[in-house]
């Protein structure tokens, strides 16, 4: 059990890290992080991390085609999540 814990912080600094990075990278006129590589961390489990991090760095949060996407992943966790705890087809 530690070790998912430890591995959910790891992933949500990433997270964080990879969403200021990206704006580090922007504000700079380099290139990017891409979008896939982002969402593809939060969806392995770097939601909090992502969305702290797009907050503290003001970053992402004007995109809508991001968001909308961002959103998504977070209402499919949120959906597995419900559906593994509740166990709704269970016999």
């Amino acid at each position: 059990m530690i070790v998912l814990f430890y591995l959910f912080l790891f992933l949500n600094t990433i997270s964080f890290l990879s969403i200021g990075y990206d704006k580090y990278l922007a504000k700079n006129y380099k290139n990017r992080v891409s979008e896939k590589t982002l969402l593809v961390l939060i969806l392995i489990g770097g939601t909090i991390g992502s969305g702290l991090g797009m907050i503290f760095f003001r970053h992402k949060t004007a995109k809508n085609s991001y968001l909308i996407k961002f959103y998504g992943i977070v209402f499919f966790q949120i959906l597995i999540s419900w559906l593994y705890l509740c166990n709704p087809f269970k016999n």
